[in-house]
């Protein structure tokens, strides 16, 4: 944290970013992560972890007698640098055996499916020509297997590929997630590849609503243990999970078991993006920029952090570019549906077994909206829809800061959170 005279600060936005000069009184709160340097190469980073697993033998050991290998990764949604990871762990399956038949399954969650083109920009042109990509698809119920139920009570319906593979490999990479406590390891399978109706009961009202789910928490976090217990019921034998700076470079990776490998690399990341709270009457954030501020259903990630340092009425301005919209159909209804006060009201009577898909991130704006005014800086939503969904519209983070001190007064203490995503507040 530091309050630097004449600074210009970049908060990322969509596939570039926005400038702010701040004045010496004007609080900048960052991640150590955003300008972590890399160590080496992303490729020897992940190398060495491949060659140093966590846990388990190395991944072409556990290859030999592995005759259907599945691969679950990230979707468009998430930054995964699978042109760096993906061959590298073709490499060491086929190190073992040279005639797996190697599935890589895409972890939609509740996602769209990836278009032909985000698969080449994610994986390279020959991985896609070469390789058996499918489609992970949460709504088709003939795609999934009943596993019985949760630790919450919640149902496990799960994809059929991983249940019937040999050899169960997932890759991820590991941030703050501001219910689960931190991505990665787990979540590849729950809720990466599960059916609607299981990822909607882990991400019911009432775990949404337990003090443990939130940023930077896995201990006694009730989402944290399904989705454990989800990977370990699948038998994912070995993970590749990394971390990455601002600047969308490796500077980490972890290999070998799900949950010992992930708590270290969640340990490293945690350390990294921990921050004290101090409180501001106007919070500044954005949402880590492309692909994570694509559209408004992810942005409750940054608004959460912003909501910890701006007291019990500060102003939030989060900006998020939005190209792909409201992102989700069910989530742009409730954020729609009435005040704070009556969403919340509304999702707080939804039975577990009845919960509607995205609903979790309209409950957790609503809690946000509750305490604090938001301004939203866009370029791709209306205004009137921004309106409607109990927010204040802005064209530009200029615009959007008059704005909030009109609301807070000329002398009020403002607060820059450049990427919301990499803070944790250390509550």
């Amino acid at each position: 944290m530091n309050a630097d005279a004449n600074r210009t600060v970049r908060i990322p936005y969509g596939r570039s970013s926005l400038e702010l000069a701040v004045d010496p009184c004007t609080q900048v709160i960052e991640g150590e992560i955003a300008a972590f340097p890399p160590a080496d190469t992303g490729e020897t980073l992940v190398r060495r972890a491949l060659e140093n697993p966590v846990g388990t033998p190395q991944l072409a050991e556990l290859a030999k007698s592995a005759r259907t290998v599945v691969i679950v990764t990230s979707d468009h949604t998430r930054a995964m640098p699978s042109g760096t990871t993906m061959p590298l762990l073709l490499e060491e399956i086929r190190r073992g055996n040279p005639s797996a038949d190697i599935t890589i399954l895409v972890a939609t969650g509740l996602h769209r499916a990836m278009t032909e083109e985000e698969q080449r920009a994610r994986f390279g042109n020959d991985i896609v020509d070469r390789e058996r990509i499918v489609m992970h698809n949460a709504f088709d119920p003939s795609t999934c297997v009943d596993l019985g139920t949760l630790p919450s009570g919640a149902c496990f319906f799960v994809n059929r590929l991983v249940t019937t593979c040999d050899l169960l490999v997932t890759e991820g990479f590991i941030e703050p997630h501001f219910f689960a406590g931190f991505s990665g390891g787990r979540k590849s399978i729950l809720p990466g590849v599960c059916s609607e109706r299981t990822v909607k009961e882990n991400h019911s009202y009432r775990a949404i609503a337990d003090k443990h789910a939130a940023s930077g928490v896995l201990e006694g976090n009730p989402i944290h243990l399904d989705m454990v217990e989800a990977a370990r019921r699948v038998h994912v034998a070995f993970i590749l999970n990394v971390a990455m700076n601002g600047e969308k470079q490796i500077i980490g990776a972890w290999a070998g078991d799900v949950e010992r490998a992930h708590e270290q690399g969640a340990r490293f990341v945690g350390d990294l993006t921990g921050r004290d709270i101090t409180v501001g009457d106007i919070v500044i954030t954005g949402n880590g920029g492309y692909p994570l501020d694509q559209n408004l259903y992810q942005s409750p990630k940054a608004a959460s952090t912003a909501a910890a340092y701006a007291g019990s009425n500060g102003v939030i301005i989060l900006c998020c570019s939005c190209e792909d919209g409201m992102g989700a159909e069910h989530f742009e209804k409730l954020m729609q549906m009435g005040s704070p006060e009556e969403i919340d009201a509304y999702l707080s009577a939804i039975p577990a077994d009845q919960t509607i898909p995205e609903q979790w991130c309209a409950q957790i704006y609503a809690r946000i909206l509750h305490d604090h005014k938001l301004i939203l800086v866009t370029d791709h939503l209306e205004a009137d829809l921004v309106r409607r969904c109990n927010m204040i519209p802005a064209r530009s983070l200029d615009d959007a800061l008059a704005q909030a001190r009109e609301l807070k007064g000329p002398n009020a203490r403002v607060i820059v959170i450049p990427d919301g995503v990499n803070v944790v507040p250390n509550l």
